[in-house]
């Protein structure tokens, strides 16, 4: 079963037998389908279910010639809204099924951003037509939580916005000249590092870390596509999953100055959400590429 069907609503899933309903619902009144050809005899095919506004299940398979169809994966999904990247992103393919993720290199996270990529099937119409490397792309990201923690803001001047606003696209800067091999950039970074760690350090004596740190991007786990993320709260809806009734979150939040959506069950969020305030907790990275 998989692990992030309760952050769009299913955390009444305890037995497989269940699942199998679900699933089977989803392959035979399914919203969307789209298919690949594969081999002579065998179509690529991605069938795909919402269950509430923006958030669904995708059910992925073969189809033989006789349009019989043949599970082998699905994954949980939130449809993201916005544009959160403009950088390049490369598409591996995963050792297990026919399962892709997606790096991305935004100077702003400072780390490789590693995703579960959504349009796979246009992935790969595209990769079988040869128009990836013709084409420039734009980025969405998503998230799925399974839970998570609410926090207020810290409080800061208009001068000290400023000033991090300042201070965060000067880093951006020196960090793309270090990754095209300027020496001096490279120096500069170690030389802010260390007097960074300083400051925190002597901080973090008299203060608590979250009055200190605003937001954060963090790896998590041994999955390459989990992250522990602390964002500030830009907007907020709640949806209800239809068939469950569950209701959820879908909170667009701005982490490193990086704007996405992500999705959590209402009953599993510690605190009120509220612009402004910040949602920390764990999430399984998605993305699609806008080509």
């Amino acid at each position: 079963m998989h692990e992030y069907l309760e952050a769009i609503g299913f955390s009444g899933l305890k037995f497989r037998k269940h699942l199998k309903m679900l699933l089977s619902d989803v392959e035979e009144s399914y919203d969307h389908e789209e298919i690949v050809p594969f081999a002579l005899d065998m179509d690529w095919c991605e069938r795909r279910k919402e269950y509430g506004e923006t958030i669904g299940i995708s059910i992925f398979g073969e189809l033989d010639e006789n349009s019989k169809f043949e599970k082998n994966f699905y994954v949980p999904y939130l449809r993201g809204t916005g544009i959160t990247s403009y950088a390049d992103v490369t598409v591996e393919k995963r050792m297990e099924n026919e399962m892709y993720v997606g790096i991305c290199e935004d100077p702003k996270v400072e780390i490789s951003l590693i995703f579960h990529l959504q349009n796979v099937m246009e992935y790969k119409k595209r990769q079988k037509e040869g128009e990836l490397r013709s084409s420039s792309a734009t980025l969405t990201l998503s998230g799925l939580s399974n839970e998570g923690t609410i926090l207020l803001p810290i409080q800061k001047t208009e001068v000290e916005e400023k000033s991090g606003l300042e201070e965060s696209r000067n880093r951006m800067m020196l960090l793309s000249a270090a990754r095209s091999g300027d020496q001096k950039a490279m120096e500069t970074l170690t030389l802010e590092d260390m007097e960074l760690y300083s400051k925190v350090s002597k901080r973090l004596a008299t203060e608590d870390i979250l009055s200190i740190v605003d937001t954060y991007f963090m790896p998590y786990g041994v999955e390459c596509d989990c992250y522990s993320i602390m964002g500030i709260i830009t907007a907020m809806r709640e949806t209800v999953n239809e068939l469950t009734e569950q209701e959820v979150y879908i909170l667009t939040l701005y982490v490193n100055e990086l704007q996405f959506d992500i999705c959590v069950p209402k009953h599993n969020v510690f605190g009120e959400p509220a612009i402004g305030r910040r949602f920390r907790g764990i999430i399984w990275l998605q993305g699609k590429i806008n080509f």
